[in-house]
């Protein structure tokens, strides 16, 4: 069970219990509101409505596991964990594989795995999730096991404070070895495009995207590059390569994927680490995934 416990120190000697929450534990207004509810909030072991004032040295305590439902099946899906504990489930990501269902793709999607997971290790959660990938990409994906968790996520999210790097095999060799793509990346609405489309442009209607990188290692007629997220537009890594004239192999939306099934099926690019603070202990974690295989032959291929 994930429980967040604080003592009250002699700063909020007669608050009002809801202060104390939103103060010193950072909980949101909706989180309390639920807890509330459900009277998973208490004060020395014994629930109490938020109007209660508490005195130092109480114990406070916040369940933070509910019964909740999501319209998600479990699927018997080979899923890689990561990392795992109450409040995070993080995993690597296998290419062609989407997400979250969708219209298109109601199933075999990593949600399903993951909620078979859930099922299989008696864990009443839904699928939160901090971070997402394209159907294409591999790599790290972050589900939070619970509200405080994804709020957590988010937030941090938003003040940049999730490292995220990815690994990379493009065109040709970046003049500079190591850089920063500050161009703003903007999605052509579809009356300006005639047709509905994904694809996304550097123009300066767009939002600010800032992309760093760095040539990991040099191939015969191409680069191991990892690139760093300032900030995380849709499709900014391949979009911020095209850009510079160094389209990653396989991207048959930036690049020339079409014609290059022979060396790999889809865009090399892979989302190996993760930084960030867990949040309930506030420590930080490292987390990486191994380059898939077909990356993997694919700079086999080009050395």
């Amino acid at each position: 069970m994930s429980t967040l416990e604080r003592i009250v120190d002699e700063k909020y000697d007669g608050c009002k219990i809801r202060e104390f929450l939103k103060e010193e534990m950072e909980l949101s207004s909706r989180l309390i509101r639920k807890s509330a509810l459900d009277k998973k909030i208490l004060v020395n072991d014994e629930w109490v409505k938020m109007n209660f004032k508490i005195k130092k040295g109480d114990n406070i305590k916040v369940i933070l596991n509910r019964k909740e439902t999501q319209d998600i099946a479990p699927e018997d899906i080979d899923i890689e964990v990561v990392y795992e504990d109450s409040n995070l489930l993080v995993v690597n990501k296998k290419p062609f594989m989407v997400v979250h269902p969708t219209k298109r793709y109601q199933s075999g999607t990593l949600a399903n795995g993951v909620m078979n997971h859930f099922k299989n290790t008696n864990q009443e959660c839904i699928v939160r999730l901090a971070n997402r990938l394209d159907m294409n990409t591999s790599g790290l994906v972050i589900i939070a096991k619970n509200q405080f968790a994804h709020m957590f996520l988010s937030n941090e999210m938003q003040k940049n404070e999730v490292t995220k790097k990815y690994l990379t095999v493009v065109h040709g060799h970046l003049k500079e070895k190591s850089g920063t793509v500050d161009v703003p990346i903007y999605r052509v609405p579809e009356e300006e495009e005639g047709v509905f489309s994904i694809r996304r442009v550097v123009d300066e209607k767009g939002q600010r995207s800032i992309t760093h990188y760095k040539v990991v290692e040099s191939l015969k007629d191409a680069d191991l590059v990892e690139c760093t997220l300032e900030t995380g537009r849709t499709h900014q890594i391949r979009v911020h390569m095209a850009h510079l004239g160094h389209p990653i192999y396989g991207d048959f939306l930036y690049g020339d994927g079409d014609n290059e099934k022979d060396l790999i099926e889809r865009q090399a690019l892979h989302a190996y680490s993760l930084e960030f603070l867990e949040p309930q202990e506030r420590k930080l974690l490292s987390l990486k995934a191994e380059l898939p295989e077909d990356i993997k032959e694919l700079i086999d291929k080009l050395k």
